[in-house]
């Protein structure tokens, strides 16, 4: 569908929808909202796919290019070079064709002596000869709108999987004359998906497209082979993606960034100079030059600030921590507000959930402030600007400004002296 969108002059877009209708209207709609959709409740072949449009198509006079739901490897360049073949070559059909070493279950391109395209022979009827011819059927046509509707209700299902055949109503249309074609520049283009293993074969050939951009534009990845990167993921010049590094959904990464070995990021933002590994992160902004990792999971609503730390065995939930500040280890920051320079200690958690409320309360830990190890923050709790906490403190009322306080519950110990301290 991106091949589509992306074609010039493009101005209906419908999509034939029946087994999952739900799932792919919702998709669909999302990306292309001009999209309209037409009902198959029978799923009775590609000719019928089409015919099904024919109230959205009348009066239309352009090019009516069908394409294969089943065939997402398809490019913007090799519709554009069908399209153009059409044009040229003056015929009511176009047909996208590939030659491929194993051509089973496509149907294959018949021609005559002179070369010249005399129609498709689906898999399931080809005979012997016809199922040993490599050039097969990509299932992209483009069509003149004028005897098309007409050729469609010509169709009939008189063959091995009754259904209405496409090809049949392109060879109504062309009588015996010329039915154009026009090869796929790369084969694997046309391949389509129908099991599991396909579908995961599809996906490596996407992801391999991508990971070839982003070489080509300054990216250094160090493993292809076990580097995945989403279509519409943004990845800087001078990056470096090391291996399992998994990069999902809407996420964007600066430049020299360094990302990986073993790094999920899922609708997350990295900026230049940020270094992040063995970690999982969704939702999150990771500022200029802030370390992550490792074995760190950062959850939506997270944002570090410029270099600012989340390390070994830290976890991070809807909270900011402010420039220059470090979770280092052995932490849990949930719905809080770490502020400048801070430092928590090992072991370091907000406690932000009451259990009897039921409702996450906000930590605050301000300025300057530290905590010592094991310390546990009861929300709602402010530590003020330079204060601090004894290790192992439970801190259950708000910390004074400079304030040091220590024990269970935590207690005021005494004023910090920031020379010595």
């Amino acid at each position: 569908m991106s091949a589509v969108s992306a074609l010039e002059g493009l101005s209906k877009l419908m999509v034939v929808v029946g087994h999952g209708a739900e799932q792919v209207v919702a998709e669909v709609s999302g990306r292309w909202p001009q999209a309209e959709f037409v009902e198959q409740t029978e799923l009775l072949g590609t000719g019928d796919a089409v015919r099904r449009c024919r109230d959205h198509l009348a009066g239309f006079n352009g090019m009516v290019m069908v394409l294969a739901g089943d065939a997402p490897l398809i490019t913007t360049p090799t519709l554009q070079a069908l399209a153009e073949r059409h044009r040229q070559s003056g015929e009511a059909v176009t047909l996208l064709t590939a030659k491929l070493d194993d051509p089973t279950g496509y149907g294959r391109v018949t021609r005559d002596e002179q070369g010249l395209c005399t129609g498709v022979v689906e898999h399931a009827d080809a005979g012997e000869e016809e199922r040993a011819i490599q050039e097969v059927s990509s299932g992209i046509w483009c069509f003149e709108p004028g005897g098309l509707m007409q050729a469609l209700e010509l169709m009939d299902n008189d063959n091995s999987q009754g259904e209405y055949y496409l090809p049949q109503a392109a060879r109504a249309m062309v009588g015996n004359g010329r039915l154009a074609t026009e090869p796929a520049a790369d084969p694997t283009e046309i391949q389509g998906v129908n099991d599991r293993l396909q579908l995961a074969a599809a996906a490596r050939v996407l992801w391999d497209r991508k990971l070839r951009r982003l070489a080509l534009d300054g990216v250094t990845i160090e493993d292809p082979s076990n580097t995945y990167v989403d279509v519409g993921v943004e990845v800087g010049a001078q990056s470096v993606l090391r291996p399992m590094t998994m990069l999902e959904g809407d996420t964007r990464v600066g430049s020299a960034c360094t990302i990986g070995p073993s790094a999920v990021l899922v609708d997350t933002q990295v900026d230049d100079g940020a270094e992040v590994l063995f970690c999982v992160a969704r939702g999150v902004h990771v500022g200029p030059g802030v370390t992550v990792g490792p074995f760190t999971s950062l959850r939506p609503g997270t944002h570090l600030e410029a270099g600012s730390k989340a390390g070994s065995f830290v976890e991070i939930k809807g909270s900011t921590v402010g420039p220059g500040s470090k979770v280092p280890h052995l932490s849990y920051v949930g719905d809080a507000e770490i502020g400048r320079g801070v430092n928590l200690g090992a072991g370091t958690i907000t406690a932000n959930y009451d259990t009897e409320s039921k409702v996450k309360s906000k930590t605050v830990v301000s300025d300057g402030a530290f905590t010592g190890s094991d310390t546990t923050l009861v929300a709602p709790v402010t530590v003020g600007k330079n204060a601090g906490t004894g290790a192992g403190s439970v801190v259950t009322k708000d910390v004074e400004e400079g304030q040091i306080v220590a024990g269970i519950p935590a207690k005021p110990f005494r004023k910090r002296n920031l020379e010595t301290d």
